[in-house]
């Protein structure tokens, strides 16, 4: 069937009965509280509910537009949508340019048996933005889409072995079975399943007091709307006034923390549940597939010919309880996106993410257990005359505001503190630096807040960037980047010994720089 000829599909007609349900739920808090409760219906004392009714009632508006205007369609070479109310939008994507389709359901979405349908394609890394998204199919027509765009094979074929592994060995455990009940039979290796104890990765950080002040302030004003007084309540609690201001704050505190650490525990296993791991048939190759969620499921399929390495980062204040994130180093999709289409793990033990690092790239020593070549010394001295003049700069800073009477006079004594600081964190992102060569990929590692490690594949580097500033030069140091059309678009080993960069350089990404380099005297003499 040509493209003139593939008719145009509507999203489901069920989006409607889910937008009246929404809109009916958005207007009963306001409805229980002067029906039920008593409230006095002013806008003082409801204006959270009036805010929660309109912005429910809006959205529902605005999904059901959505859902007459909207059509789209699946030719033998493009997926195209057409949507818009007052100004009409068409967009299509070329099928052999899709990087991913992307399957996720909220809860609403889930009782209705629909789902949203994200497809990921080159347009999504430079316009900040998916190709386009289709929300909400049914769930048998998710299943069928993700299976004519990405698996086209028949269910149950054999997951081939990952490139440069022909016997598969060691790629995770093989798992024949069903998927939610629906999706059939499947063949695929799993790599990782959800383990209760990462949740201690994810709660202890300062999300938890961001967390707390939005729960405590929604908590304040819902029960305030419904007439109950919160202030006696607490005030009821002990007697604070004997207990000091000092014994009041520390308990806030403390209380603050544990109620956000509490909704970030509750938050991980709400995202993350059932979460696991695979790799899947694919189209010509494989797919890495992630699924996870209680509330709103996810899926995310990403095609492993795509694929030109992985990253590893650990931050710099919970390195001591070896935390770890792992993205994968693909083209065509965001890094900036909230949903992390990149990670295909959560949060973790570096020992976890080393481990599948092994599986997913199917390279055996694993780049990231190969020793990485330290730079020397003089890199060091540059971070420390940088953090000089960093604590020197601050200190003017403060000084002259204390001068001008801006700031106390004890805060040079802060400002001064921060020198010490700086010399330390130079330490620290130099011992973070490091680079390799181990077999297909190139390593690269460092930064300070956060050390990152990536392996990205020597065959995925375009170009080969050599630079040296004028203290660099002074030191005998040079900067080697290489360029790739994934990730973050380049990787850099900042500060390598002047001698060694080029011929680092040259392995890293081996014909780029041969052309452009002068043959030795006693080789041409050879020749």
């Amino acid at each position: 069937m040509t493209a003139a000829q593939e008719p145009w599909r509507r999203l489901h007609s069920r989006m409607i009965w889910v937008d009246v349900v929404q809109a009916v739920v958005s207007l009963t808090p306001a409805a229980l509280a002067t029906g039920v409760f008593g409230v006095e219906a002013s806008l003082g004392s409801l204006w959270p509910m009036i805010a929660v009714a309109a912005f429910g009632t809006v959205g529902a508006i605005a999904d059901a537009l959505r859902w007459a205007f909207t059509r789209y369609r699946v030719t033998d070479a493009y997926v195209e949508r057409r949507t818009g109310v007052f100004v009409r939008q068409y967009r299509s994507v070329r099928r052999d340019r899709i990087r991913s389709v992307d399957a996720t359901a909220k809860l609403r979405h889930r009782l209705a048996g629909l789902r949203v349908v994200t497809i990921g394609a080159g347009q999504q890394h430079n316009a900040g933005e998916s190709a386009f998204v289709l929300d909400a199919i049914l769930r048998t027509d998710a299943w069928r889409l993700q299976e004519e765009l990405l698996r086209p094979r028949a269910a149950g074929s054999a997951v081939p072995a990952p490139s440069g592994r022909p016997d598969g060995s060691g790629v995770g455990d093989r798992v024949t079975g069903t998927s939610d009940g629906a999706r059939g039979t499947e063949d695929a290796q799993v790599f990782a399943r959800l383990r209760p104890s990462w949740v201690l990765y994810n709660v202890f950080n300062s999300w938890a007091y961001i967390m707390a002040i939005g729960l405590l302030w929604g908590g304040f004003w819902l029960l305030s709307t419904f007439g109950v007084d919160v202030g006696g309540f607490l005030d009821g609690l002990a007697d604070w006034e004997a207990l000091g201001w000092g014994w009041t704050i520390g308990i806030g505190v403390l209380v603050t923390g544990a109620v956000g650490v509490i909704g970030l525990a509750v938050n991980f296993f709400t995202e993350n549940w059932n979460f696991e791991l695979a790799r899947v048939s694919g189209e010509d190759g494989t797919q890495l597939r992630t699924r996870k969620g209680l509330f709103t499921t996810r899926e995310v399929n990403r095609d492993e010919r795509r694929m030109r390495g992985l990253q590893i980062s650990e931050p710099l204040l919970w390195r001591w309880m070896g935390m770890a994130d792992t993205n994968v180093v693909t083209t065509g999709l965001s890094l900036w996106s909230m949903s992390e289409p990149t990670a295909i793990l959560p949060r973790g033990p570096i020992g976890v993410a080393r481990s599948v690092a092994v599986d997913v790239l199917g390279s055996r020593p694993s780049p990231f257990d190969v020793p990485l070549v330290r730079h020397p010394a003089a890199a060091l001295r540059r971070r420390l005359c940088w953090a000089t003049v960093g604590g020197a700069a601050l200190v003017a800073v403060v000084v002259w505001l204390v001068i001008t009477d801006v700031l106390p006079a004890w805060t040079v004594w802060l400002g001064a503190a921060g020198w010490p600081v700086a010399l330390l964190g130079a330490v620290v992102a130099y011992r973070a630096l490091g680079h390799a060569v181990a077999g297909p990929y190139v390593v690269l590692r460092s930064g300070l807040i956060s050390r990152s490690t990536v392996a990205l594949q020597r065959s995925a580097v375009s170009t080969i960037a050599l630079r040296q500033s004028l203290l660099q030069r002074r030191l005998g140091l040079m900067t080697v980047s290489a360029m790739t059309a994934a990730g973050w678009g380049g990787y850099q080993a900042s500060d390598v010994d002047a001698g060694e960069a080029v011929e680092f350089a040259t392995a890293a990404a081996p014909g780029l720089l041969e052309p452009f380099l002068v043959p030795n005297r006693l080789s041409a003499e050879r020749s």
